[in-house]
């Protein structure tokens, strides 16, 4: 596969994928933000691309939320280990929803670490 072809797939797949995908840099701002990730969160790319994740984190999560984003930069990986978790995100509307995230650091070819992914999807709230 050429660079070009290569490069045309990840974008189809990305933006075909059914799960929201976000990418963040080792700042925590948003740099990709693909279709599914616009239709769980209630914010179009324009609106979540060069913002901070602070903008899905519900206000009572974002401190442990970053103690552990900067443990993972820091470590190049996560305390999961691209395990689903059950969290609480915010949406475009104000509500608070369930969403089940797999996240992962990622490394450039020099294995410098250059920021997290998320894997997103809808979740039902745990029965209590």
């Amino acid at each position: 596969m050429t660079p070009e072809l290569s490069a045309r797939v990840c974008s189809a797949i990305l933006e075909q994928s059914a799960d929201a995908i976000i990418y963040a840099d080792r700042e925590g701002i948003i740099r990709l933000w693909n279709l599914a990730a616009e239709r769980l969160f209630g914010f179009d790319a324009g609106q979540a691309v060069g913002q901070s994740l602070d903008l899905i984190i519900p206000e009572r999560l974002r401190a442990p939320h970053w103690a552990g984003y900067h443990r993972a930069i820091a470590a190049g990986q996560t305390r999961y280990a691209g395990k689903p978790t059950l969290t609480k995100a915010l949406h475009g509307s104000g509500e608070t929803r369930y969403v089940e995230m797999s996240f992962a650091v990622v490394s450039d070819p020099a294995e410098a670490v250059v920021g997290s992914v998320a894997i997103a999807r809808a979740a039902n709230p745990p029965v209590r």
